[in-house]
């Protein structure tokens, strides 16, 4: 039997610490439907709760204690600084993935910095997070977004238009369909856990075409990794996400495409989480190639 909804603030996160939801997101769940700032319920905590809010809290709460990522249920996750709109239709941005982000700008800052507007794409943006933390940061980049999901793409554009950020919105399953022109930088945070791995059940609130590309958790890497040379100039950099076991796997791969300057950056719990490689560009006045610049990409945080 479901518990009673909470007639008082207090009453609300008491259920949610009978329910296991954790106390900063049955705060944040309260004060998002109360319309408040979380500080403002320590001093309000007998608080009578309108019945129609202590029954959507208490739904939200069970839905919490079931899995449901707090983006989904507030509607909003911060990603790289920037407030972004989540749905069902996206995965929940981790923070993991801001390496990704970090390692494209320290790029874009050194090695394209020479480049009057380099040209990125975010290969599976999802809600758009990466495309748009890129476009903040470096507005002389032409950043290009794809996805193969109409839904996805649907949030995206609208979280791009929302911000003023203007990224170009395509539907595209990974290269497919990307037009010219070849850019200087390529990003994607695909699908990486494998079927049968235990931890996919925990996720199972989430997108799962976002989550594994099937049994075998390296597939949509291959396929990045192998459409790459069609689409990157000389000298550019293809960054991937991955799964923290998979790091030597995907240095193999980049290294065996003939990608350079392969390397591995960590996430905050020193995971390995990123690698990534640079394209061969061509000797010295053999061709139009971004600038070489100096250091290879490091591997380590």
């Amino acid at each position: 039997m479901s518990p009673a909804p909470p007639a008082t603030v207090g009453a609300a996160l008491a259920a949610a610490r009978a329910l296991a939801v954790d106390r900063l997101d049955a705060q944040l769940l309260l004060a998002h439907h109360l319309g408040r700032a979380r500080s403002w319920l320590l001093a309000h905590d007998t608080d009578a709760l309108p019945a129609e809010i202590a029954g959507a809290v208490l739904a939200d709460l069970l839905r919490r204690a079931d899995g449901v990522p707090l983006a989904y249920l507030t509607g909003s996750r911060e990603f790289h600084g920037l407030p972004l709109h989540i749905t069902f239709d996206v995965l929940d941005p981790r923070p993991d993935t801001e390496t990704l982000v970090d390692w494209a700008l320290e790029l874009l800052a050194s090695e394209l910095a020479a480049v009057a507007t380099p040209q990125v794409v975010d290969l599976g943006t999802g809600s758009g997070a990466i495309a748009l933390a890129v476009k903040h940061a470096c507005p002389r980049a032409r950043v290009r977004a794809l996805d193969a999901s109409a839904a996805a793409l649907a949030v995206a554009r609208a979280n791009g238009e929302r911000l003023g950020l203007a990224v170009d919105w395509l539907a595209s399953d990974w290269w497919s369909t990307l037009p010219p022109p070849a850019v200087h930088l390529a990003l994607s945070n695909p699908p990486y856990i494998a079927a049968d791995d235990p931890h996919l059940p925990a996720l199972k609130h989430e997108p799962r075409a976002a989550l594994t590309p099937g049994i075998d958790g390296l597939a949509a890497i291959d396929a990045l990794i192998a459409g790459a040379a069609a689409h990157l100039l000389p000298g550019a950099w293809l960054l991937l996400e991955h799964g923290c076991d998979q790091g030597d796997a995907v240095r193999r791969r980049l290294a065996g495409a003939g990608f350079e300057q392969v390397g591995t950056r960590h996430d905050l719990a020193g995971h390995e989480r990123c690698s990534g490689g640079r394209r061969p560009a061509p000797a010295a006045g053999g061709g139009d190639a971004p600038p070489p610049g100096g250091a290879a990409a490091r591997r380590g945080p």
